[in-house]
């Protein structure tokens, strides 16, 4: 069994035609570029691009194809140069049972099952061209939906406040929502990790995964996960969320929760930290208050107990987000040690130390380690990254 990385959850800013797919995301965040970013750069082995049920992205998919850049896998997914892409799609689900709104996440294994699905929700769905759109019908309806294409379901970033199936306070269990047996794995978000989720006893018997919801190319794979399999592709993928002979996730990197911009109950007009049960700002007097991940869960935990052995998640940054690592010296790194995840993974203090100052490669070695001085976020502010 080999292992590779896997960022599964990355948007499109922009579709073939230069229309705005994720409005918030950067206009450089075409599927060509994303694909070439995570090969060349980052060194990622799979990715997971969330906006292909849009009908131009799926266009450009196919004309990488026809230029011989892109080929079909007969597993699922598609080789652009070293790494594999997973179509896939987030949709926004508010029906009477969750009032959310919540975001999930489907994946397919090529062009027909996505172009299928693309159909089914053009006629459930104001703009199909855009991201994570509001779906007019059930959840549950939705996962049967993705499941008769063969396709991957994932409720996405469990615990953000926002658009999420326990963030808003209203759901206690996803029962309420889904049904348990047609969900694959939970993606955790920025904001909580293993231990913080597996407080949660319904969450306790699937598969954990972390990805970057990447709004512009430098965020992919500020989240990841290594995964043990024989391949990249969608088959071996879904084999691995349910541990088919010996495929699995074996690491989740992530950002420590505190680093995410939900971590804390905060005032979300001066940004003053909270108790979880405040309904006005001490400081300002405002009544926008921010529940933070820490803070829900504390409400939704039910257990301390583990049922099953977790994969070790390990705190990790970007490269960018460490003191010091502008564009020239990330730039130098690359152009000594071809990717991102080689720095990260494989360079050794020494080597580091003849390319960047010695303070430089400690802290990434430190980073390596999990040793992080950490701000924490809340509100809407990530939190951030001190000198050592």
């Amino acid at each position: 069994m080999n292992t590779y990385f896997a960022d599964m959850h990355i948007h499109i800013g922009r579709d073939i035609t230069g229309k705005p797919v994720k409005i918030t995301g950067a206009k450089s965040l075409t599927l060509t570029n994303i694909l070439i970013e995570a090969s060349r750069n980052k060194g990622i082995d799979l990715v997971g691009v969330i906006d292909c049920h849009a009908p131009a992205v799926q266009e450009e998919l196919k004309q990488l194809l026809d230029e011989g850049k892109a080929q079909a896998l007969a597993e699922g997914g598609f080789q652009f140069e070293q790494v594999t892409l997973i179509p896939g799609s987030e949709i926004e689900v508010y029906d009477e049972n969750c009032q959310g709104p919540i975001h999930v996440l489907a994946y397919f294994p090529d062009l027909a099952s996505i172009g299928q699905f693309t159909d089914w929700l053009s006629v459930r769905m104001k703009n199909i061209t855009l991201s994570s759109q509001r779906y007019y019908g059930t959840a549950k309806e939705l996962q049967y939906k993705v499941k008769e294409l063969g396709g991957i379901f994932i409720p996405a970033h469990v615990f953000t406040p926002f658009k999420s199936l326990y963030g808003k306070g209203v759901v206690r269990s996803l029962r309420e929502v889904l049904d348990p047996d047609l969900i694959d794995a939970v993606e955790l978000g920025l904001s909580s990790d293993t231990s913080m989720a597996d407080q949660i006893h319904e969450l306790q018997a699937y598969t954990f995964v972390t990805n970057s919801d990447a709004h512009s190319l430098p965020k992919i794979a500020r989240e990841y996960q290594e995964v043990a399999m024989k391949q990249p592709s969608f088959q071996e993928f879904y084999w691995a969320l349910h541990h088919v002979e010996g495929r699995h996730i074996s690491k989740n990197f992530g950002m420590n929760p505190e680093l995410g911009k939900y971590h804390t109950t905060v005032c979300s007009n001066c940004l003053t930290a909270l108790t979880p049960d405040a309904a006005i700002c001490t400081a300002c007097g405002s009544t926008k208050i921010v529940k933070g991940v820490f803070d829900r869960i504390q409400e939704l935990k039910d257990t301390g107990e583990k049922v099953q052995e977790r994969p070790p998640y390990l705190y990790q940054v970007p490269l960018e987000y460490l003191p010091s690592v502008g564009k020239k010296t990330f730039e130098k790194l690359l152009q000594h040690f071809q990717t991102e995840m080689n720095v990260l993974h494989d360079t050794s203090l020494e080597e580091l130390k003849k390319v960047v100052p010695e303070k430089l490669a400690w802290s990434i070695i430190h980073m390596r380690e999990g040793k992080l001085n950490i701000q924490a976020g809340g509100g809407g502010k990530y939190g951030s990254i001190r000198p050592f």
